[in-house]
């Protein structure tokens, strides 16, 4: 069976950037699973996989745009020390956060006095990613599956 919209997908994957740094895997866990057409992964890795089927083995570049975008300076502000509550801060604490584009993950980048400079870029924002990936499973997905926009993996609960 082809990867197509609508199949419930495994995979196993390796991630580095463009300098060759491992950045994440699944090999030696679970294989991560997903529903494709979904949104379920980034785009051009999604885009990647449409027609492969199970044991095809391939590498794929993907630039910024079709992975996490590009870094955008609109993202990163300085805010007051306060706002944080008396919090011990440290650079590269992640913290969720609602933004203007809705809720996500800042990193604090700089601390300057009372000046604290957080990014609300994704922490992959701006890079060229590279997968190696190996397609384990594909199946159709279920009905559950389809209505709730996600594969149903063991544990899953509703």
């Amino acid at each position: 069976m082809q990867i197509t919209d609508k199949t419930a997908v495994s995979i196993h994957y390796t991630l580095t950037n463009d300098s060759g740094e491992q950045l994440d895997s699944s090999r030696g866990e679970e294989p991560l699973l997903y529903l494709h057409g979904a949104g379920n992964i980034i785009p051009g890795l999604e885009h990647a996989l449409t027609g492969k089927s199970v044991g095809d083995k391939f590498n794929v570049t993907i630039a910024p745009d079709q992975a996490y975008g590009e870094l955008s300076p609109d993202m990163v502000q300085v805010v007051s020390k306060r706002m944080f509550d008396g919090m011990d801060l440290e650079i590269g604490m992640q913290f969720h956060a609602d933004v203007s584009h809705g809720s996500g993950i800042i990193t604090i980048t700089e601390i300057n006095g009372d000046d604290v400079t957080v990014d609300g870029n994704h922490p992959l924002a701006g890079e060229t990613l590279i997968f190696d990936v190996e397609v384990m499973d594909v199946r159709p997905a279920s009905a559950d599956e389809l209505a709730h926009g996600h594969v149903h993996g063991a544990g899953c609960q509703h």
